[in-house]
Formats: structure tokens, C-alpha cells, sequence
């Protein structure tokens, strides 16, 4: 399983099901607590818009620097799955010109940022580091979570992490899974990785705590893709299954983005009682019971949070 491209993508919404399918109800607390119908609703495929395109909105906004902009494109289209490209993969994979990449590498190579062994592909050099570092020495939120997260994973054995909406994905921005912890994932998480929104418990909690008006905005253009048989795929199924998350106060995501992974998020509040960041805990499914999960797991990860929550005042 990959982990969710850097570009952004826009496509129709995916469609409810029809009332003669029989579509369920959004699902109550309970339900919501213990299963849900898998929905296999078809979805029309995605159209892509490349990250050059996405630029055109900042045409004739005299404060826009596209060089730099540019230049950030090229830094994000380097990937775990695409570590080494050349400009012609480049070009393609960001949408810009062959020269305007030419130049956006030639100036990250200059800086140290980028490189190239064989004068062919391109790869991101370590000093890329200083910028990732530069953010969580920062965030005193990030900062503050790491330790927290340590301490549970050394006394659960399980995987910790916390993350903060960014566009339609989440991105983690603290994460531990302590010695011995069993691979939950078959992709390789770390500060930094994102993963889709709608089918992550992470991704539901932040969702959920959106105004209305920015929950519809959401529902109105995200690609709900089906990424197990268990993904919901209906827009008003994921409507209510975000009501009833702000209701009850947890998300629980039972193997809708990978088979096999189970995992549950409670919010982490801002003073002002906005969700700014979510706490999850990662298992698997075969091993962790929803039952367990919810009764063994959601008190420390609610105490977690609120803990946390200290360091946002």
C-alpha cells in the first residue's frame, strides 16, 4: 500500500447510494462503536490536475513568488515510492517545464538541498533534514507530544501518533512505536507521512471538528477512492459517520485503509475547544478487538490528549 501522492487531486464527488440499493442509515453510536456495511459504491475515477496547474489561481497576485512555489512542487514530488527521478520524470510528475525543473534543481543543488551522483537523477540530500527539524524544534505541540508518546508505547507496546489536518490528508507530526512493537503498516510511517482523511480514525476526528460549512466543502470535492472492501465510499455515509464521531468523542477506523490495521483517535483541544490535533493508536486488527480497543485504550488516550492540551494554552 502507498502512501497518499503529494499532488494534489480533484474529481467529482463520490456518489451516495441510490435509495433502491437499500443504503443504511448513518450509523448511531453504537453501531458506530462496533461494525459498519462495507460500501462497494462505484465511483467515477478521479481527474488529475498537476501541482503546476494548481499555481494558476496566484496568476496576476503581485505578492506570489511561482519560483518559489515552483521550487517547493519539485521538493514535494520526491517520494519514499519516487526517491530518484530525472527532469523528464520530474516535468511529468510535477507538470512544470523541463526547464523551469532544470532550474529548481539547479538551484536546490546549489543550496545543498538536492543532488545528483550520475548527472542524471536527482535525489533530495540530507540537509533537507534542517527544514523537517526547523518545524518540530518549533511546534510546541510536536514537541510536547513526543515524549507522551514514548511513555505509552513503552507501557502499551502498541504504536502512538499525532497528527494535524493539512488540505485533505493528515500529516503526522509525532509518532512512537516503542521497542518490540509489531509493523502494523506495510508503509513505513514517520514524521511527515500523510494518508488520506476520510478513511483514517485521525483524519475522521479532524474532519468532524470543521465547521458545517467546511465539512460540506470537503464532502463536495474529495475522492472518497475504496482502498480495502471495508472503505466507505458514500458521502452520506461519511457524513454521518462524521456526526456521530464529534458526538461520541472517538473515531474508530476498522481496516478501511489497509487490511489488517484497526486504529482509534481521540481530539486534542485548543483553549478555544477546537480539535487542532488528534492522538491515535495504531494495532492489528486481528489481535486488538474493537471491544478492547474502546474499554482498554480510550481512557489513556483521552488522558493523553488532555495532557497534551496543557501545552496549547
Amino acid at each position: 500500500m502507498s502512501q497518499t501522492p503529494f499532488s494534489p487531486i480533484a474529481g467529482p464527488a463520490a456518489r451516495p447510494l441510490p435509495a433502491s440499493a437499500g443504503a443504511p442509515a448513518p450509523p448511531s453510536s453504537k453501531d458506530f462503536a462496533t461494525s459498519h456495511v462495507p460500501d462497494l459504491t462505484p465511483t467515477a475515477p478521479p481527474a488529475r490536475v498537476s501541482p503546476a496547474s494548481a499555481l494558476d489561481v496566484f496568476v496576476g497576485d503581485p505578492n506570489f513568488m511561482t519560483s518559489l512555489a515552483r521550487g517547493l512542487i519539485v521538493i514535494q514530488a520526491f517520494t519514499q515510492q519516487h526517491p530518484q527521478m530525472t527532469i523528464s520524470q520530474l516535468s511529468l510528475r510535477t507538470g512544470l517545464s523541463r526547464a523551469a525543473v532544470r532550474r529548481c534543481l539547479y538551484t536546490l543543488s546549489k543550496l545543498g538541498f538536492a543532488g545528483t551522483d550520475d548527472g542524471s537523477r536527482y535525489t533530495l540530500r540530507p540537509r533537507m533534514l534542517s527544514l523537517s527539524h526547523t518545524f518540530t524544534a518549533s511546534n510546541t505541540l510536536a514537541t510536547a507530544a513526543q515524549p507522551v508518546l514514548e511513555r505509552m508505547s513503552a507501557t502499551y507496546h502498541e504504536s502512538f501518533s499525532v497528527a494535524t489536518l493539512d488540505g485533505d490528508d493528515i500529516v503526522y507530526i509525532a509518532r512512537s512505536s516503542g521497542s518490540g512493537t509489531s509493523r502494523v503498516m506495510s508503509v513505513d510511517l514517520h514524521i511527515g507521512s500523510r494518508l488520506p482523511a476520510y478513511c483514517t480514525s485521525m483524519g475522521r476526528i479532524l474532519l468532524a471538528w470543521l465547521s458545517p460549512d467546511q465539512i460540506e466543502h470537503y464532502l463536495a470535492h474529495v475522492v472518497l477512492t475504496p482502498h480495502t472492501t471495508r472503505t466507505i465510499t458514500s458521502v452520506e455515509k461519511l457524513r454521518g459517520l462524521l456526526r456521530s464521531t464529534r458526538r461520541n468523542g472517538f473515531a474508530l477506523c476498522d481496516q478501511e485503509y489497509e487490511v489488517g490495521l484497526r486504529s482509534l483517535a481521540v481530539p486534542v483541544y485548543a483553549p478555544s475547544g477546537r480539535a487542532v490535533a488528534t492522538l491515535n493508536l495504531s494495532g492489528n486488527a486481528p489481535r486488538l478487538s474493537v471491544l478492547e480497543m474502546q474499554t482498554r485504550f480510550l481512557p489513556p488516550l483521552r488522558a493523553a490528549a488532555n495532557e497534551l492540551g496543557v501545552f496549547l494554552r
